[in-house]
């Protein structure tokens, strides 16, 4: 049974991940709007991946039997400086919600609560992927690159 903090937590997660889900697509329409349809392109999937995270977690809370409501989100900006300001944008939520996880798995720790902990873990490790993958994005625009013939090869362009 999920502690009455764990539980708050997880579900204040859901927003987090919605809300990255928005930013996601807010970043993905920035790239769209400057014809950067492969960078679009690798921010929309992010997106949907992010989607896909707070279903998972609410799975985890529909099967340890938790009422709850699901929360709002606000709005994302589809406004951007420029492609490096984009993905900081995105690098600086993905370190916000690693912190989120890493403090949900303290909590879980705290209170002997290994299943919770062994669900967190999956998130934790998706965290350093998710955060590494930004990075890269981040040093292939200050490399010089030119966006529009950056090759993404790893980065989920189809």
């Amino acid at each position: 049974m999920l502690t009455d903090t764990l539980r708050d937590m997880l579900i204040r997660q859901i927003t987090s991940e919605v809300g990255a889900h928005s930013n996601y697509l807010a970043i993905s329409i920035y790239f769209k709007r400057q014809s950067l349809d492969r960078w679009a392109q690798i921010f929309h999937k992010q997106a949907l991946e992010e989607a896909g995270h707070a279903t998972k977690i609410i799975q985890f809370l529909v099967d340890c039997n938790v009422e709850f409501d699901l929360p709002g989100i606000g709005g994302s900006s589809t406004r951007f400086a420029s492609p490096v300001e984009a993905c900081r944008s995105a690098l600086e939520s993905e370190q916000n919600v690693s912190g989120q996880f890493q403090a949900m798995a303290e909590a879980a720790v705290k209170v002997k609560d290994f299943r919770a902990f062994q669900f967190l873990q999956w998130f934790i490790e998706e965290q350093v992927e998710e955060e590494s993958k930004i990075q890269k994005l981040i040093d292939l625009l200050e490399s010089g690159v030119n966006p529009f013939q950056a090759l993404l090869g790893d980065y989920g362009a189809e």
